[in-house]
């Protein structure tokens, strides 16, 4: 029973912004989350405000004038435009906003620990043999405190001293009203889904976000010494589905709007369980498949379906067609003939990168995610940052490239039942 006080005010939720995603994670990191290190961020409402905005500008400060105002209490910002002179812009308390930093630092400033994603990565040892191109202090999130709680995100955030430096070396100007502006070294790059995030999403066009939040084409190369274009009718407004690249991990924005409507962890183990019960049977072995439990997501049962990717067919695991000569991944299937890869089928347990809450019937090709046919063909046409300066399609669940054309990246899964011999 609920006491007279708390009946009068309950305690209320607190207010979700949003959530970020690290792609190429089902559900949790390799060794599983831990503190700040974590595949998902929740930015939630902060009991007291933290935000910052920008306030007094200090220009043509000789070095040490520049490191005295940098030594106050409070954040700024520091271009250094020559070895003689640099401009500090000096930021002051904003009580209407929430101040989020992501970067790979575990220094205290930084809210998301955020490190390199390695393709198919199976511990975080995977991961930290890779040079980092992350940055320490990669991005700051702002959310206005105030409905519609708007996100907006700027490239770099402040270090244990409440500041970011942009040395000689990186892109930095003079705006036109006379305040200063620059980009990171390694940049980085949001792009905002067309139709928002639904089953009628299409991609839309990955820009630059700079220091000061402006919007920019991409430069030639990722860390090149010269800005794109400024987009004048874009913003730095994050809405429900865009991606963040750090030049090293691709994150997802989830509104709080937006999750609602997404399936639940829940509603995805309802939807294996129904695969499960329909016992779907090996055409050749005539044994019972059974998608594993989600706890057990990244280890291959007896029980565990294997597709043949070219084709569909779905069988228990076997050596039918496995001859010498051929390259040991590709497999003859012995219902249509077809040749070609021959993996174990995983369900894709991160909901929050599905975007309807459709049956899981579709694969992506050539890592055996499985998800809903919508989920597979939006992932399938989003090209994703890959290094310095490519771009390619990459299961959402592990970071693997997808395979060749659109049409070959996923795969219609046919599952047999009871004694049929063909879907």
């Amino acid at each position: 029973m609920f006491s007279p006080d708390q009946e009068n005010h309950p305690s209320k939720a607190p207010v979700k912004y949003g959530e970020l995603i690290v792609l190429g994670y089902n559900g949790s990191l390799p060794n599983g989350d831990r503190g700040r290190r974590k595949s998902r961020f929740a930015l939630f409402k902060r009991p007291k405000a933290n935000g910052v905005k920008p306030s007094t500008v200090h220009i043509a400060c000789t070095p040490q004038a520049a490191k005295a105002i940098s030594n106050k209490d409070q954040h700024s910002i520091s271009y250094t435009l020559s070895r003689a002179q640099t401009v500090v812009v000096e930021y002051t308390h904003d009580s209407n906003t929430d101040m989020f930093q992501i970067g790979r630092s575990t220094e205290s400033p930084i809210d998301f620990v955020v490190t390199d994603t390695v393709p198919g990565s199976q511990s975080n040892s995977d991961t930290q043999s890779v040079q980092s191109t992350i940055s320490r202090f990669a991005c700051r999130i702002i959310c206005e405190r105030n409905p519609p709680f708007t996100a907006r995100i700027y490239a770099a955030g402040f270090d244990s001293s409440k500041n970011i430096f942009l040395g000689e070396k990186a892109a930095k100007w003079k705006t036109s009203d006379g305040q200063m502006d620059g980009l990171t070294t390694n940049g980085v790059l949001v792009m905002h889904p067309r139709n928002g995030f639904t089953e009628d999403s299409k991609p839309g066009v990955w820009r630059e976000i700079s220091v000061c939040g402006n919007v920019f084409s991409l430069r030639e190369t990722r860390s090149a010494q010269q800005r794109g274009k400024m987009v004048e009718n874009e913003t730095n407004q994050l809405q429900d589905g865009s991606l963040i690249d750090l030049c090293g991990a691709t994150l997802l924005w989830r509104t709080a709007e937006g999750l609602s409507r997404t399936p639940t962890v829940k509603h995805l183990e309802a939807l294996r369980q129904e695969i499960n019960a329909a016992r779907p049977q090996c055409p050749v072995g005539f044994n019972t498949l059974a998608f594993p439990s989600m706890k057990r997501k990244d280890v291959v049962d007896e029980k565990q379906p294997w597709v043949y990717l070219n084709c569909g067919h779905v069988h228990g695991y076997h050596n039918w067609g496995n001859k010498e000569e051929r390259d040991g991944k590709d497999r003859e299937c012995p219902m249509c003939r077809s040749v070609g890869p021959y993996v174990p089928l995983w369900l894709g347990c991160e909901a929050g990168f599905y975007v309807d809450a459709g049956p899981p019937t579709h694969a992506f090709s050539p890592c055996g995610h499985v998800c809903s046919e919508k989920t597979t063909a939006y992932w399938s046409q989003i090209p994703l940052p890959h290094g310095t300066h490519t771009f390619h399609a990459a299961c959402p669940f592990c970071a693997h490239q997808l395979a060749g054309a659109i049409s070959q990246k996923k795969t219609s899964l046919h599952l047999s039942h009871d004694c049929e011999t063909d879907p």
